[in-house]
């Protein structure tokens, strides 16, 4: 069952990745009105053709006035309607405004095309709980927030921790207590983290939008690809490289210390106060991720409120896997985990989009300028 998550998780990743929706824009109307022998109207003609792959949405209706009656009324009824001097052809409308004549595509062309900008309406939005309304054509802070804290969730320095937990918890009689030393586990480990996030994002709204701090958190982004690239190839079993295993020892003899107190409030205070050390640690491991996605967030234009929203989401998702471990552990009442390859494709994963983020933010940090 969690083999099935696990897969259904990295193929939502890659339908992000890879499929990129395509959303219909309305259409923009132009009226061309010409004459039959116009030398102008053949040279807008030829214009107007290059403009159909570059505006897919603009249709153009052609209109030859000089044999045909009813196009010639046409052309003098709009002309009423705006208030234009319909004597001459090449005549141009887009909705309320108009061109008379056609010099080049440099003048008039420019001008035609500026019509159709202005005419183009503004892409349709919709609402979305804590997001507020978004356009459905540039979901890419949404995505990149999803593929990031996916990527991060997918941390063995911090997994093992918690499957050390789930043995010893499943080791005891008392269900309620399972449950709830294992929730305050997972929500000390998202509270922490919300913490770290939250202090990365006001670090950067403080500074501003200062190119030398961009530059370095580009090429911290570039050392991060180069670790996650590097683990990949080189950490064929896909575990935590950070702590060593007499730690990890010791962590696991505290946590079953913890465990088996029997004051209550006393094991809930060690399992977070556990939680917060081993976060610590988890933030070595994950190369700066954090870092990374608060940069980004803090270059986007949004308020105050909607950065939060986007740091819950990031913790939402961060924790999705440790969440379907716990539960499914405490269900079926056997121990289960991610397996290592999952975990080291994730290297290689992030490994690739680190490495684009960080181009980009040396070099078209616009591209990344979402809202």
């Amino acid at each position: 069952m969690l083999k099935k998550l696990t897969l259904a998780l990295f193929f939502f990743i890659f339908s992000f990745l890879l499929v990129k929706p395509v959303f219909a824009a309305e259409p923009v109307f132009l009226q061309f009105f010409w004459a039959s022998g116009c030398p102008h109207c053949a040279k807008e003609e030829v214009f107007l053709d290059t403009l159909k792959d570059k505006y897919p949405q603009l249709e153009i209706s052609n209109y030859e006035i000089s044999h045909d009656q009813t196009n010639a009324f046409l052309l003098q009824t709009i002309g009423k309607k705006l208030s234009a001097d319909v004597s001459g052809v090449p005549f141009t409308v887009i909705g309320n405004q108009y061109v008379s004549g056609f010099e080049s595509n440099e003048t008039t062309g420019k001008t035609i095309e500026a019509m159709i900008l202005s005419a183009t309406p503004p892409p349709a939005t919709v609402s979305v709980p804590i997001f507020g309304r978004l356009n459905p054509a540039k979901l890419s802070l949404p995505v990149l927030t999803f593929i990031i804290a996916l990527l991060d969730g997918f941390n063995p320095c911090a997994m093992w921790v918690l499957l050390f937990l789930i043995s010893l918890l499943l080791g005891l009689k008392d269900r309620k207590r399972m449950w709830l030393l294992g929730t305050s586990f997972i929500f000390a480990s998202a509270f922490v983290y919300f913490l770290f996030l939250t202090a990365w994002l006001n670090l950067f709204l403080f500074l501003g939008f200062i190119p030398l701090i961009r530059l370095i958190i580009g090429l911290l982004a570039l050392g991060a690809a180069g670790y996650y690239l590097r683990d990949y190839w080189v950490n064929r079993s896909g575990g935590c490289q950070v702590m060593a295993d007499s730690k990890r020892q010791q962590i696991f003899v505290r946590l079953q210390a913890i465990t088996q107190k029997k004051q209550l409030a006393l094991a809930l205070l060690g399992i977070v106060l556990l939680a917060f050390a081993v976060n610590l640690v988890e933030l070595i491991c994950s190369a700066g991720l954090p870092a990374i996605f608060t940069q980004v967030l803090s270059m986007s234009k949004l308020s105050p409120w909607q950065y939060y929203a986007y740091l819950l989401f990031y913790i939402l998702i961060f924790m999705l896997d440790d969440l379907i471990i716990f539960v499914v552990a405490m269900v079926t009442l056997k121990a289960v985990g991610v397996e290592s390859k999952y975990s080291r494709f994730s290297h290689l994963v992030g490994g690739i989009l680190m490495l684009i983020i960080g181009l980009l933010l040396i070099f078209k940090p616009e591209l990344l300028m979402f809202g």
